[in-house]
């Protein structure tokens, strides 16, 4: 399947009257930035257990599970790994965290902000041969509250990618089914692209693709 296709079919789901007139319409625009409209969320942010098997910080957790691909863990490095977001903006949204524990982008020592920084390059690389996008916003939540974050203690970059159309008009996904679908299909992508860089050694299907810089 062409990288095309897949948004396509990410997108082309049932935009019935009786599944659209609730949600769909022009998304806000705040400080000059357009918003992605995206109501599949609606579901995930209004789950009552948030992670009902994790007793501390989910992104601590989730890189030290033995299977990455179940818990979409899809990339790392030797301090930051990449985690595919559980109820994504656009197909491809990811983020890059640094494996310390911190809410604070001051306290990230030297190695670790630069392993951030390049995780994150490969990152827009793996995205660019995978997904395909017209553009990206990336950005951290800081502080929680007013920042929006839903995990104001351990910071983390989205990357969001962008495709021609989606600011304008996003379409109902109204089976969360297919965005389930969606995702998986995504990590295989993404995987793929990440296992193809420079440096990188794939230890397992189900594993982290593991990259080294220089």
């Amino acid at each position: 399947m062409t990288t095309d296709s897949f948004v396509k079919r990410v997108y082309d789901t049932d935009l019935s009257p009786s599944r659209s007139v609730s949600y769909l319409s022009r998304p806000r625009e705040s400080a000059g930035m357009e918003q992605v409209f995206a109501p599949w969320r609606i579901e995930w942010v209004r789950r009552e257990e948030k992670n009902p098997d994790i007793d501390e910080c989910v992104l601590c957790e989730l890189p030290e599970r033995a299977d990455a691909r179940e818990n979409l863990v899809v990339a790392r490095s030797e301090r930051a790994y990449v985690l595919l977001n559980n109820a994504p903006y656009n197909p491809g949204h990811l983020m890059v965290v640094p494996l310390a524990h911190g809410g604070e982008y001051a306290a990230l020592d030297d190695d670790a902000l630069l392993d951030h920084a390049r995780l994150k390059q490969r990152a827009f690389d793996a995205l660019d041969e995978a997904v395909g996008p017209d553009a990206y916003n990336a950005g951290l939540n800081l502080g929680g509250g007013p920042a929006g974050g839903s995990i104001d203690d351990h910071l983390h970059t989205h990357v969001v990618p962008r495709f021609d159309g989606d600011t304008n008009f996003m379409p109902v996904i109204s089976d969360t089914k297919v965005v389930v679908e969606a995702l998986e299909e995504t990590y295989d992508r993404l995987h793929d692209a990440f296992a193809d860089q420079p440096g990188a050694t794939v230890p397992g299907e189900d594993a982290a693709v593991e990259l080294a810089f220089d």
